[in-house]
């Protein structure tokens, strides 16, 4: 059978991509200077790309599958599958300009727009029907206005580097994240298809994992009713009985936001006993 032959972005995202990858059982190493990484399946064949190119690459199908941010994706116009939103590294794609420019000079004028994402770019200021010239920026995007940009359009988590540089936001024009993406062929493949989705189940169970615990307690008999009735949980508690018929070990996977408030209410409820441990997969 073919490998599966797998886009993985260098850069920030990397590291986030290859824990992913740990967590689901298939560990990655990669060595300095090298784009071939090690990847713990004799039937995954990995290569180091620019998150840039990853949708154009799927497209062309040199490769089966990939991650990249959504806002890529868009800007390469690429035809390709999503398979899941990671969730990783969330980004709004913003239009901003110097804080002291209205919209009444943005109208006066040809705008030298600057920015890495050309196309989505023209297709926004297009539509918001301004005259403009746009600058292909490589980078630093930031540093253009207003000396050398009236506009930008750029990414951004926090907004917190565009008030640094004294430029304000005036639109969004998308919001993004990693995502998990395969190309038409591959997943018109049915061995391929089967692999990605095999894949993607796992990514799913280590992601939903992160966000879960188990909450493990003991109760008596007595207390028992009360304490399942008021239990959250994803399908229905494990329970088990007490050595010598003492009372009932009690299981649920919770997430981990409700914990705080929900221990002091298991004591409440009678349970003892309580331990709370991470989760590596939650596979529904």
């Amino acid at each position: 059978m073919d490998k599966l032959r797998i886009l993985i972005p260098k850069g920030r995202i990397f590291d986030k991509v290859a824990q992913l990858f740990d967590e689901a059982g298939f560990p990655i190493s990669l060595t300095d200077r090298t784009y071939r990484p090690l990847i713990a399946a004799e039937w995954v064949d990995g290569k180091i790309m620019k998150p840039q190119n990853v949708g154009e690459l799927l497209e062309l199908g040199s490769h089966d599958v990939g991650f990249t941010g959504l806002d890529w994706i868009q800007e390469s116009e690429a035809k390709v599958q999503e398979i899941m939103d990671l969730g990783f590294d969330h980004v709004r794609i913003v239009a901003a300009v110097p804080a002291g420019l209205d919209e009444v000079a943005l109208r006066s004028k040809q705008l030298r727009v600057a920015t890495e994402y050309v196309h989505l770019a023209e297709r926004w200021l297009q539509a918001s029907g301004y005259q403009y010239r746009i600058l292909r920026t490589y980078g630093a995007t930031e540093v253009f206005p207003p000396d050398d940009a009236d506009m930008i359009i750029d990414n951004t988590a926090s907004g917190q580097t565009l008030k640094d540089n004294g430029l304000r936001i005036i639109a969004t024009l998308l919001e993004s994240s990693t995502r998990f993406v395969a190309s038409i062929a591959a997943m018109a493949d049915e061995v391929k298809r089967n692999r990605i989705e095999e894949l993607a189940m796992l990514f799913k169970a280590v992601l939903d994992g992160r966000e879960r615990v188990m909450l493990e307690m003991n109760v008596s008999k007595s207390q028992f009713a009360a304490l399942v009735t008021g239990l959250p949980s994803m399908r229905s508690p494990t329970v088990a009985p007490l050595y010598g018929d003492a009372g009932y070990a009690v299981k649920i996977a919770v997430k981990k936001s409700d914990v705080p408030g929900m221990v002091p209410r298991l004591k409440r409820l009678g349970a003892t006993d309580i331990v709370e441990y991470d989760l590596r997969k939650v596979v529904p």
